[in-house]
């Protein structure tokens, strides 16, 4: 076993990991991979979700290959704060649906001890970075950055393909609405 990684992992500290990528790249299966193994650890895990995303189940985070684990909803990252109280570890599911206040709250947690460990686009549809995502890469001690496999040509891809004609920048959604593309097949839709 290598354990100079072990070397690596803070102690009496807290930090921030952000796992972030287009949609379809297992951000989610990441985040519930790493929760579960705290909790198996017998750490005490809180989970949280934007109230925003629909999707799926209501009161789980849930991937698209459907695994899950329950969470609360909450409308703004302050409510998080609330909720807390002894959790050792820190999941936040689809942060980019939160305001900018999410930084303020991760840094707050982290700076208590906890192991916050968010996951979010870090892009929009249109291959710009999504607030807040951008600005908790900047202040997070481990990023995983995860790929999808582009559907038109099969490379990796990293951006996220919007299917329909609309130009709000948030539209909660997922196969109906959205693909994986890679640079080379992006496209963003003009009306």
């Amino acid at each position: 076993m290598d354990t100079s990684a072990l070397h690596n992992i803070p102690r009496n500290t807290g930090w921030i990991e952000v796992i972030c990528g287009c949609m379809f790249s297992g951000k989610t299966e990441e985040l519930i991979r790493r929760l579960r193994r705290a909790q198996i650890a017998k750490q005490k895990v809180a989970i949280f979700k934007p109230k925003v995303d629909t999707r799926y189940n209501p009161d789980h985070i849930t991937s698209h290959s459907e695994q899950s684990l329950i969470a609360h909803v909450v409308k703004d990252a302050n409510e998080i704060l609330d909720i807390v109280d002894d959790a050792q570890v820190i999941g936040i599911d689809e942060g980019q649906f939160f305001r900018q206040n999410i930084v303020d709250v991760c840094n707050q947690l982290a700076d208590k001890g906890k192991r916050i460990i968010i996951a979010g686009l870090d892009q929009d549809f249109t291959g710009k970075p999504f607030e807040p995502i951008s600005q908790l890469l900047a202040i997070a001690e481990y990023i995983t950055k995860t790929l999808a496999i582009c559907v038109i040509c099969g490379n990796p891809a990293d951006r996220t393909q919007r299917l329909v004609h609309q130009h709000e920048r948030v539209i909660v959604g997922a196969k109906d609405i959205y693909e994986a593309r890679c640079r080379r097949c992006h496209k963003v839709l003009q009306e």
